[in-house]
């Protein structure tokens, strides 16, 4: 199971957080404008009810003494107009009520897809390192689950806060025009209401970062069990893992009750205390009107309305407040995903010249003629382990290199500071004799071919995925790049041919197959520098026989490093380095080392022998 710990958050609310979160919302400032007018004009609206109910009790409902009669009648000689007035307003008010919906859920999906497009667009430009130290699960945990939920309440949450605060002006400029007094008994509880949610807003946010926390972990998880279903079943592990997931969720879900309980606390304490002001209202405004005077019943109504209405918007700011604490939680992890700088980066003056992977500029690219130069180069990964030690290499061009050795000697190293995934601490790389941190990534990586021991192919068809090594390839290119690798008898032979879907990582086709049309996505490419890494480890000794003579063909003027675990494929390389805690401890051809009886002859023994009783038992 995975062991990553994130960053720990230990402020209180964070406006900074917020206030970086807003910048997504400023290309949407004329509809967030759209949404704040719906919502003070619908809180207008609402605020006239009350005022509506204390003039038709007033006037309609209760009996008016006629001196003249001296009876008591009703007078509706207002009603129609009464009643076309109301009407209106609640058309007026449902027109409100769709524009601010629609517009808030606008504000929702555009602001969380624009959060993913930037998280996703950040994580390409991101160096090896942080995938070598970041769970897949945390990673697929920012661009869900968090963004939805910053997109919630940056849409939503939003509208709920304004719709109440202009609810709460109104409801109290109404209700100070009622009586004062009574307005300031409403006003009086509004200290101890700021008092209980600075309180609970803090021990919230503590509890939605620890769920928070324990979320990434479960996607983690989830994704670990998915791609390693295989091993799990081979290694009989189900219950365990079973066991281990078990423990993560009762962690996520004794965090998550925790902070349910927290919030089910908050409102009714919120409204406890509202609720004793209305029933100060009640009573002492219920003595004026019996008093008789200009305190009327449809007065007192009124004010009760406005009262009782005043734990609505209350409890919706409360709600907010809460949602914001976990909604913070989400936004810290993914700001600080937004903020994570990548250990590789190209100097501006560099970036001006040659462009970005953005913004290549290819006409100033030098053509790569293919001298590599280790020049006492010295790695060392962010943990301390020193892998090379002042390393020093020079390869001509279009050298063929192998490099052998132990697991773990430094080969994979080697291949990944050529390609710039990593750089040196100390030592530089040369390509044609100048520091490839003088040239663009870019200018590099689109000179490179690279083939892996585990490919990858993406889901979409065998053209799309041989495409990719050059996406302004023609349709014979195609073919011929499959060809060259083998690779177009099988693809013909399938339902779709070219057009045939590859499935999720390539899951539809078998691992030799997917090598082959990463070899043709290689190929195609047309690479000054060529990796290969144990590139044929997963093909069968049959078809590697077959491409065997094709490959070195189109490695043949192209300076080339191949990791091999099988020697009897580098045989006819120029040079085999034979590498050993990150040194070079024998260098030559095939027949060079084999003579000097060395370790790589004691290597290429050992493996030949064993290969030779794999074909005595399988015959």
């Amino acid at each position: 199971m995975n062991h990553f710990e994130e960053q720990e958050y230990n402020k209180g609310f964070d406006a900074k957080v917020w206030k970086k979160l807003l910048q997504f919302c400023m290309r949407y400032k004329g509809i967030f404008f759209v949404l704040f007018l719906s919502a003070a004009l619908l809180a207008v609206a609402g605020a006239v009810y009350p005022m509506m109910v204390r003039y038709a009790i007033d006037n309609f409902v209760d009996l008016q003494f006629v001196e003249a009669t001296g009876e008591y009648v009703r007078n509706l000689d207002g009603l129609p107009r009464f009643i076309a007035f109301l009407g209106g307003l609640m058309a007026f008010q449902a027109v409100c009520v769709f524009v601010f919906i629609y517009t808030a859920g606008k504000i929702e999906n555009y602001v969380a897809a624009d959060v993913r497009e930037a998280t996703f667009h950040h994580i390409q430009n991101l160096s090896f390192t942080y995938f070598d130290n970041t769970p897949t699960g945390w990673i697929m945990a920012r661009l869900t689950s968090d963004t939805h939920g910053i997109g919630n309440i940056l849409s939503w949450g939003f509208l709920d806060v304004v719709h109440s605060i202009f609810m709460l002006i109104f409801y109290i400029v109404f209700m100070f025009i009622i009586d004062w007094r009574l307005a300031l008994v409403m006003l009086a509880i509004m200290p101890i209401l700021a008092i209980i949610s600075i309180y609970f807003q803090r021990i919230l946010l503590k509890a939605h970062r620890e769920s928070r926390k324990k979320n990434s972990k479960i996607t983690a998880s989830y994704n670990e069990g998915i791609t390693g279903a295989k091993t799990t079943k081979t290694l009989l592990r189900e219950y365990r893992n079973y066991e281990d997931f078990m423990g993560l969720t009762g962690a996520m879900r004794k965090a998550s009750v925790r902070a349910a309980t927290i919030s089910g606390l908050y409102f009714p304490i919120v409204l406890s205390f509202a609720g004793i002001a209305v029933a100060i209202i009640l009573g002492q405004g219920g003595t004026w009107v019996i008093a008789g005077g200009t305190f009327t019943f449809g007065t007192l109504t009124a004010f009760m309305l406005y009262a009782g209405s005043m734990s609505e918007p209350i409890s919706q700011i409360a709600r907010v407040m809460s949602e914001m604490q976990g909604a913070q939680a989400s936004a810290e992890r993914t700001i600080s995903l937004l903020e994570s700088t990548p250990d590789i980066v190209d100097r501006p003056d560099v970036i001006e010249k040659y462009g970005d992977f953005e913004n290549p500029k290819p006409e100033n690219w030098e053509e790569i003629e293919g001298r590599i130069t280790f020049d006492d180069v010295t790695f060392r990964y962010k943990t301390g382990e020193q892998v090379l030690s002042h390393f020093s290499l020079d390869v001509k061009p279009g050298e063929k290199i192998a490099l052998v050795g132990e697991t773990g000697s430094g080969k994979s190293t080697i291949i990944n500071l050529l390609c710039r995934f990593y750089e040196p601490v100390e030592g530089c790389v040369l390509i044609d004799g100048v520091d490839y941190r003088e040239r663009s990534q870019i200018w590099l990586q689109s000179n490179l071919g690279y083939v892996l021991q585990a490919p990858h192919l993406f889901s979409g068809s065998i053209r799309e995925n041989i495409r990719y090594g050059n996406l302004e390839a023609t349709e014979d290119e195609i073919i011929e790049a499959a060809k060259t690798v083998d690779a177009y008898d099988f693809i013909t032979k399938m339902d779709k041919g070219f057009d045939s879907d590859v499935g999720e990582g390539g899951n539809r086709l078998s691992t030799g197959e997917k090598q082959l049309i990463s070899f043709a996505r290689a190929i195609i490419k047309n690479p000054a520098i060529f990796v290969l890494d144990e590139a044929t480890s997963s093909i069968d000794t049959q078809t590697e026989a077959k491409i065997q003579a094709a490959i070195f063909k189109i490695l043949e003027g192209r300076t080339s490093f191949i990791v091999a675990h099988r020697l009897s494929t580098i045989r006819h390389c120029d040079r085999i380095l034979v590498i050993d805690n990150g040194r070079i401890l024998e260098q030559g051809t095939h027949r060079e080392l084999l003579a000097q009886k060395g370790h790589y002859h004691s290597l290429y023994t050992n493996q030949f022998k064993k290969e030779e009783l794999e074909k005595q038992l399988r015959n």
